[in-house]
């Protein structure tokens, strides 16, 4: 998630966000669910963690509605800008807008933050972001592994750090049924709003509730004879370089430990993670929904460690079935076969 664009003090983190190749983290609390006084979600005494993660107090994301396309009149940020050495030239309109690819999240992190135009980041909320559509846009998001769908409103800039093409909230994530795995395949289809409410046989309404800003903070006076120079036509942006978007350096495996590993029978991968912290996670839950042994297996994938979340040895195809079919209800991933290596 970003902070407003073209001011280096409302750029934050966020604007590369993402899980790298899959982030899973999350922290668990006995505290109930609470809504903040600026109508946020999470608990009144938040307090943002080092790492990303999902959120430790629990909402029914069922019952949060979908994003509802409303036409912009206001103007568009698809101003051209800069990352990490590479220039972005935004859409003009992204009702045409078409693209297969993968999906991650973001959460806790940058719950509260500004977004790239200003509003502030809900990890609850249904929204979006995406590094060329104009801000802001809706897009419909296909998984393809399920075919669930959700319409999220993109309102920031990312992911930068992966070949992802788009980062969804929390909430977006886990009504597709991924956020525990932390990717996805999926298809992003842009939507024009007056098209879409004349599907549902309705007018456009003439007012919707906005959406939450950002507080806008003053610059210090040391910044000030800046602001000529951060309105020229395409923007710089410095994402910080602690974040878990950043592509890990490969570590060193310990063979052994994968030498000790089971190798006769079948397998099933369940998730592959750069965040050997995720994969432990991920590992614990598996442990008490099957009988099968649950292990982490780590590998170098173009200089990236990846701990990949294994079952086995399983002894039949119809009980690797099960356990697929198990895993899948329990929205833990989606298990696929694998041999032994």
């Amino acid at each position: 998630m970003s902070k407003r664009l073209g001011n280096p003090r409302f750029w934050s983190v966020a604007a590369s966000f993402g899980l790298g190749v899959v982030l899973l983290a999350s922290c668990t609390s006995s505290r109930p669910p609470q809504q903040t006084s600026g109508g946020m979600s999470g608990p009144m005494d938040y307090n943002r963690p080092h790492r990303d993660g999902a959120p430790w107090w629990d909402v029914d994301v069922s019952r949060i509605p979908d994003a509802v396309p409303m036409p912009h009149n206001g103007p568009l940020k698809n101003n051209p800008y800069t990352v990490l050495g590479k220039t972005y030239y935004p859409l003009n309109d992204a009702r045409t807008y078409a693209v297969t690819g993968t999906a991650s999240w973001y959460g806790t992190k940058f719950h509260g933050q500004a977004t790239a135009n200003g509003e502030m980041y809900d990890l609850y909320g249904m929204t979006a972001a995406h590094k060329t559509l104009p801000l802001p846009s809706y897009v419909r998001v296909t998984n393809l592994d399920n075919g669930k769908s959700v319409i999220v409103r993109v309102n920031d800039r990312g992911p930068f750090y992966s070949d992802r093409v788009i980062d969804l909230s929390f909430a977006a994530a886990k009504k597709l049924g991924y956020a525990e795995v932390g990717t996805a395949r999926v298809k992003v289809e842009g939507i024009d709003p007056v098209r879409w409410w004349a599907a549902q046989g309705r007018p456009v309404p003439m007012v919707l509730a906005q959406p939450k800003m950002a507080p806008v903070q003053p610059a210090p006076a040391a910044a000030q004879p800046q602001a000529v120079a951060m309105a020229q036509p395409i923007e710089v942006y410095t994402p910080p370089p602690a974040q878990h978007a950043e592509p890990p350096a490969p570590v060193q495996i310990d063979s052994k430990k994968n030498a000790s590993l089971p190798a006769d029978g079948l397998y099933l991968q369940v998730g592959a993670f750069a965040n050997p912290d995720a994969a432990e996670l991920l590992r614990e839950k598996l442990s008490g929904l099957t009988g099968a042994q649950v292990f982490i297996s780590s590998v170098v994938v173009n200089k990236q460690t990846l701990h990949r979340v294994r079952l086995g040895p399983i002894g039949t195809p119809d009980e690797a079935n099960r356990m697929q079919d198990s895993i899948r209800v329990a929205n833990l991933g989606q298990p696929k076969l694998v041999r032994p290596d």
